[in-house]
């Protein structure tokens, strides 16, 4: 049996995807004998309705001084979060005295900075030392921490309350919710907001965008179980609103209860998820078999590639990345190397399967015939990228919402 993280009730579990390693654990063939594996497994509470994986991963193996996600190697994200934060100040700071801001999982800054170019107070909370320290070098005040309620005590004793709490891609990450929320409800000021984004459960399911299901993602939140935790908190969500980033999220806004009136989105966000039967178990079937569907096309596709002779790379060395590798046994049989622009990454190998990472001037100089794109979520910006990869007769294969070759 299976215990709710959430609500201690019973789980039930709807789809296994077997041994995988860790997503962001990139490795050199030293590594390769002790690389660590766990049991990805997935289940629904029927109870708050939380999505969450049934074995976690040691936070410490996932995020540490040798982390291998940068944020702001994406400049359409680095744009998306200059709106967030230009939301942020002016709703919700715009007037108050010497106000305080932090931000949960801060990454390298790229979120804070637009912060702390306007010279606000801010406290960035980031448990990867690496990333930290890039944060620092750009001018954004860091601590090296996972954020729970013990940390949070530690800020309100040096800095005080915070008028703003965000976070954005983190708070799927942490199995620990019930301290964090209680570290929120105590950081945060009385007429505080407490503002998060992560990907969308409803947008995952739609497009079978299984990838988005690796062991850094705890859970896969829904507006119902989003309130089911922090309602324990007396903290209400007051509003909602749908983000067109990491291929569907949604960002949460949430108060202490009573200070702010719900906005209508809440209620339209509710009767949203259950048209789309979010608390349904029979949708968690049919999301089953649509992954094993897209598995075996896609996998059938790089097999025929494979008897033509063709040339196929994958593009972009992303977390998401190792679940497709792993899950479909995709290997440098199939997968010549895997191009990405992050230094941290080339040289090594890709969790599990092995394939080669390596610089993208090589994909550059010497393009292949079909290109496998795990950076789907950024396909917009990639592809105006890589216009000459086009021009020369160069092929993209994708996978969410549905295996296919685009050129």
């Amino acid at each position: 049996m299976y215990q709710c993280q959430i609500c201690a009730y019973e789980v039930e579990p709807f789809i296994s995807f077997g041994r995988m390693p860790i997503a962001n654990g990139f490795l050199t063939p030293a590594q390769f004998e002790h690389e660590y594996f766990f049991d990805l497994i997935v289940g629904y509470c029927p109870k708050c309705k939380m999505v969450q994986l049934l074995e976690f991963v040691d936070r410490e193996k996932m995020f540490h001084e040798q982390y291998a996600f940068f944020s702001s190697t994406s400049s359409f994200m680095a744009r998306h979060f200059g709106m967030f934060a230009e939301r942020v100040m002016q709703d919700f700071l715009a007037g108050v005295c010497d106000p305080f801001v932090v931000e949960i999982g801060s990454n390298d800054g790229i979120l804070l900075e637009n912060f702390a170019r306007r010279n606000i107070r801010h406290l960035g909370v980031e448990p990867s030392a690496n990333v930290a320290e890039a944060a620092l070098i750009k001018g954004v005040t860091s601590i090296c921490a996972f954020f729970d309620e013990n940390i949070a005590r530690q800020i309100v004793s040096k800095n005080g309350h915070a008028d703003a709490i965000i976070a954005a891609n983190v708070m799927c990450h942490i199995p620990y919710l019930h301290s964090v929320a209680k570290g929120i409800k105590l950081l945060l000021k009385p007429d505080g907001i407490f503002i998060f984004e992560d990907p969308y459960l409803g947008d995952i399911l739609e497009k079978t965008a299984y990838d988005q299901i690796y062991d850094e993602h705890a859970f896969y939140f829904s507006l119902q179980s989003i309130q089911h935790l922090f309602s324990q908190y007396e903290l209400e969500v007051i509003h909602t609103e749908p983000q067109n980033v990491h291929g569907g999220s949604m960002r949460y806004y949430i108060s202490h209860k009573g200070i702010h009136a719900p906005s209508s989105s809440v209620m339209t966000q509710i009767d949203k998820e259950r048209m789309l039967g979010l608390h349904q178990r029979e949708t968690y079937e049919l999301f089953r078999k649509s992954v094993e569907k897209s598995r075996d096309q896609l996998k059938q596709l790089l097999l025929n590639l494979k008897n033509e002779n063709r040339r196929v790379v994958g593009y972009a060395a992303t977390s998401k990345s190792a679940t497709v590798t792993n899950y479909c046994s995709i290997t440098t049989d199939l997968l010549e190397y895997i191009s990405d622009t992050t230094p941290i990454k080339q040289g090594k190998y890709s969790p599990g399967v092995h394939i080669p990472v390596r610089p993208y001037e090589e994909f550059k100089t010497d393009y292949p015939d079909y290109a496998l794109l795990f950076g789907w979520n950024h396909a917009a910006e990639i592809m105006a990228k890589e216009k000459t990869f086009i021009g020369r007769g160069g092929k993209w294969i994708v996978y969410v919402p549905k295996v296919q070759i685009i050129g």
